[in-house]
């Protein structure tokens, strides 16, 4: 639990850095945002946190894991009134348009998240941007090439964590407002 409200100061330490401490920092940042009250943002540092390079041995893992569950919990506990926006849309455009390091395994983790969000939001009122998958020819993975992509790119176990998120287990991952 983040003991004061973070600010965008407090991410600025570790610009240039992609290691554990800039993965521990994106995540009690994005719970800073749900606390207060910004659970779209909230959900932007989180993907800030899967673009960390890490091996899957550090012990900040153990503390703090991938924050799959943690971005279902958001989505289904932004309360009335609060921004959430479209995640599917905006995890369907991240997909499309990823570059940088690792460009590959945040793709398949963007797809994840896609579809995390349909299962935690539905598709009626949060659908996928179908004027880009039309103009763009873009083609939605299925779901278990994700997982079959995150079992060869991901760390251990990471692909087990979606399948299992994506089950409805493990719904957990974050603390309530206060």
């Amino acid at each position: 639990m983040v003991e004061a409200l973070w600010t965008a100061r407090e991410m600025a330490g570790h610009r240039g850095s992609h290691g554990a401490g800039f993965y521990v920092a994106a995540l009690s940042f994005a719970q800073s945002l749900w606390l207060e009250g910004k659970p779209a943002q909230a959900l932007l540092q989180m993907n800030k946190a899967l673009m960390a390079d890490l091996s899957g041995g550090e012990p900040e893992l153990r503390e703090w894991p991938l924050p799959y569950a943690a971005k279902v919990w958001v989505m289904r506990e932004a309360g009335e009134g609060e921004f959430l926006g479209n995640p599917v849309r905006h995890y369907q455009h991240l997909a499309t348009r990823m570059s940088g390091p690792r460009a590959e395994l945040r793709r398949w983790r963007a797809w994840a998240c896609l579809y995390l969000a349909e299962g935690a939001l539905g598709r009626e009122g949060f659908p996928r941007d179908g004027e880009q998958i039309a103009k763009a020819g873009v083609v939605v993975p299925e779901g278990a090439e994700v997982v079959e992509r995150l079992d060869e790119l991901g760390l251990p176990g990471e692909a087990e964590m979606v399948v299992g998120v994506m089950g409805g287990k493990d719904q957990g991952g974050g603390e309530g407002k206060q």
